[in-house]
């Protein structure tokens, strides 16, 4: 049997992806906690348009409908991170 890799940084596999949906984990936020997809070095770059794939393939679903994007809650500058201790932006 020829073992497909989808995600290289967890090592997981097509049949890894297919059996943890049959188990009920049939959306990317569940894939990702059960199988580590998406969460390696790469950041999904690779990985996650596969695993996308074989997700609507399986459930029959959508992509969109398999995937929830969340924005950070409160966005901030990169500005307000690099300040020095104590300093305020005088911008608001």
């Amino acid at each position: 049997m020829v073992k497909k890799i989808v995600c290289r940084c967890h090592d997981v596999t097509e049949s890894d992806i297919e059996a943890a949906i049959d188990a009920g984990y049939d959306d990317l936020e569940t894939l990702k906690r059960i199988t580590g997809v998406t969460t390696g070095h790469c950041q999904g770059k690779t990985c996650l348009p596969l695993t996308m794939a074989i997700l609507a393939r399986k459930t029959g679903k959508n992509v969109n409908v398999t995937t929830k994007i969340r924005p950070p809650i409160d966005p901030i500058t990169l500005g307000s991170i690099a300040r020095p201790p104590g300093k305020r932006s005088s911008k608001r």
